[in-house]
């Protein structure tokens, strides 16, 4: 679940990068050290995996690209990142040590910068600071590398400091520094050492928090102290982290499931239904729905969770090049539904689209044609009986921008991710009376059988998830408050 307006990672130094990408080729003979170039640090099963992060986001939600193409595209993965083939950092050699110091005689040589940032433990700050910055295609690896065998030199109280490190990282960071947590963690246990249970527990209850971070805290904790973790769960169905909130659902589909084994219908029942109410994921809610099902209580999903569902559409306009994202055409700027408009295949006016989709998508593809490199727009009306802060929230995996009341509340620029209920989070506030939102959706060029959706589902909900359904229009759309739709784009 992305929260839009999250902050970006902290920028590289160039120069600190320069000395620590240098470095790193001192350790490219050490057969049992995770390569500091090349292919970096390999996963479990030892081979490397390239993850395509695809926004900087606050809540940890990372989607990924297609498949790597190259070994430079490597970094820390899962539940360690170094794997068999890699021994067990640090501690099961010496180059640790070397390259600790070689990291900080690196600092030194750079200029003195301050290890003091953001708050960290000067001892972790500059490691930090550099992995923070590494990119797309590869960008800051090499000195990642050093960076992150500096980190994993920490002991048990290091934990909390770099799970802080990973609010407002960016997925490639996140690898990295989930990396080093993992590893530090599984050295102390291996020892016989604590790990700081009451920090990991204040720290999970802390929402604010990135919510990978929190995960890996529960994971710990629940490492450590297993009895915790289903009482810990059971107070997070509705945590903003949806893995979290996953497993407390799934504790619930596993508490009906035992009821149903003792033929406990009713009990059952009331599970299921508070699971429906919190879960995210479609195959946890088909999962549930068909239990309802079978206990003769059907559901009616784009309803339970408040889909928007009948829109006024109109498109296609041109996308070549993918200029369209970013050109306005006359619906953004003003939405007069009488118009007719010059589109990519002629002329194009409004229609009425109602989507009876049970997750309610609006399939652009139905009204427009099935179509490649075009834009088309939809566009609703949603009533509030007054003010109200809300969420507009919404899944897709096509490029888009939304507007309510003329207002641009975010744009995203990217194909053919994959596609969540929820998946961007658009705080923002309702007037009273009529609200006109304002959908553009974008298609590209890529003509494979899976990069055939052109579509998204929206709804208006609290911060916790809850729909709001809209109030009853007046008599006549007049005796509101009129929305307007006049476009901003910043």
């Amino acid at each position: 679940m992305t929260l839009i307006g999250a902050r970006k990672g902290v920028a590289s130094d160039s120069r600190i990068t320069a000395r620590l990408q240098a470095a790193a080729s001192f350790d490219r003979g050490n057969p049992s050290s995770p390569r500091l170039a090349g292919w970096l640090i390999a996963s479990r099963d030892g081979n490397p995996s390239w993850r395509r992060g695809t926004r900087l986001t606050s809540s940890g939600q990372a989607h990924y690209g297609r498949p790597g193409t190259g070994f430079e595209q490597a970094a820390p993965e899962g539940s360690g990142g170094v794997g068999d083939d890699c021994g067990d950092w640090p501690g099961a050699h010496n180059g640790t040590v070397m390259l600790m110091k070689l990291f900080l005689r690196t600092l030194v040589l750079a200029g003195g910068v301050s290890l003091a940032r953001a708050g960290w433990p000067p001892d972790i700050a500059e490691p930090v600071r550099v992995i923070r910055a590494v990119g797309p295609e590869g960008q800051g690896n090499a000195a990642a590398s050093v960076a992150w065998k500096a980190l994993t030199a920490g002991n048990a109280a290091t934990l909390r400091p770099l799970l802080e490190a990973m609010d407002g990282a960016n997925d490639y960071a996140l690898n990295w520094l989930r990396a080093a947590v993992d590893a530090i963690a599984g050295r102390e246990l291996a020892a016989g050492r604590p790990l700081p249970l009451p920090d990991l527990k204040q720290f999970l209850r802390e929402t604010e928090h990135n919510p990978r971070a929190r995960r890996l805290a529960f994971e710990l904790v629940a490492r450590v102290d297993p009895a915790t973790a289903d009482p810990l769960l059971a107070g997070m169905l509705d945590d903003p982290s949806l893995e979290l909130r996953r497993d407390a659902v799934q504790q619930l589909i596993d508490q009906a499931e035992q009821a149903l084994a003792c033929t406990n219908s009713a009990a059952a029942s009331q599970r299921l239904q508070a699971a429906l109410g919190s879960a995210r994921e479609v195959a946890q809610i088909e999962r549930i729905a068909s239990k309802l099902q079978g206990l003769g209580q059907p559901v009616d999903l784009q309803k339970h969770f408040g889909f928007l569902t009948e829109w006024k559409v109109i498109g296609p306009f041109d996308n070549t090049g993918n200029q369209g994202f970013e050109t306005a055409f006359p619906p953004e700027l003003k939405i007069d539904l009488a118009a007719e408009y010059d589109g990519k295949k002629g002329k194009v006016r409004w229609q009425e689209y109602v989507t009876k989709h049970k997750y309610g998508m609006v399939d652009m593809n139905q009204p427009c044609g099935k179509l490649k490199e075009v834009t088309a727009y939809a566009t609703t009306d949603f009533y509030s009986d007054r003010a109200r802060p809300v969420e507009l929230r919404l899944g897709g995996k096509n490029s888009w921008r939304v507007w309510l009341n003329g207002r641009l509340l975010f744009a995203h620029d990217e194909y053919h991710t994959n596609t969540e209920i929820d998946q961007y989070r658009m705080p923002t506030e309702l007037q009273p009376g009529r609200n006109t939102i304002l959908v553009k959706v974008c298609q590209n060029e890529e003509i494979a059988d899976w990069t055939g959706e052109w579509e998204f589902q929206l709804r208006v909900t609290d911060a916790l998830g809850t729909p709001i359904i809209s109030a009853s229009p007046p008599r006549s759309a007049d005796d509101g408050k009129p929305a307007g739709h006049q476009a901003t784009r910043d």
